[in-house]
């Protein structure tokens, strides 16, 4: 039976096991032996990560043909227009790349969310809004570019979802067991 492990990744922890550039690695949370990260997460994002021994659903997980979802919400500079998530849901260019279509809509900045170390600047003159997004992709800091290619540039990362998966009541720093029959 495969270990898979469902982690809240706090901001500024790196997706593997070393740690690099002054940032902690995944080395520090007491995970189970022998797990590896399947995907990743930016140091500067948060939340759902999932962990594996089954390298057979890591490439599951990250192989495109799969259109593995994963949902995030993202705080964006500036107030959200349905002219812009009507961009995201229809796919936006990137580095020379059109994004395939997504699930996007506004959101409310959820009352259960944990504050962020260190804060995401304020600055009083430039409001900021939240926008939820699935993605059946992964390209690299994708959310973060297809924000601000519609003039709405990330503030805030957190993925909530992977697959049927949600990162639930974790905090920042906890893991939990997962059984894979879920993903």
């Amino acid at each position: 039976m495969s270990t898979v492990v469902l982690f809240n990744k706090p901001y500024g922890v790196l997706s593997q096991f070393t740690p690099e550039a002054g940032h902690t690695a995944l080395d520090t949370f007491g995970f189970p032996p022998d797990v590896y990260a399947a995907g990743r997460l930016d140091h500067d994002s948060e939340g759902a990560l999932l962990l594996t021994d089954n390298g057979k659903l890591i490439k599951k997980l990250l192989d495109p043909k799969f259109e593995h979802p994963r949902t995030y919400l993202a705080q964006v500079e500036g107030k959200i227009t349905e002219e812009a998530i009507h961009k995201l849901s229809t796919g936006v260019k990137i580095k020379g790349y059109r994004t395939k279509p997504c699930k996007a809509e506004i959101a409310k900045e959820p009352d259960w969310l944990w504050p962020r170390n260190p804060p995401v600047r304020f600055r009083a003159n430039i409001p900021t809004s939240w926008v939820q997004l699935t993605l059946i992709e992964g390209k690299n800091r994708q959310v973060r570019h297809m924000t601000a290619a519609i003039g709405f540039p990330t503030l805030r990362l957190i993925r909530i979802k992977i697959g049927n998966i949600p990162l639930g009541d974790l905090q920042p720093g906890q893991w939990k067991r997962v059984t894979e029959s879920v993903i």
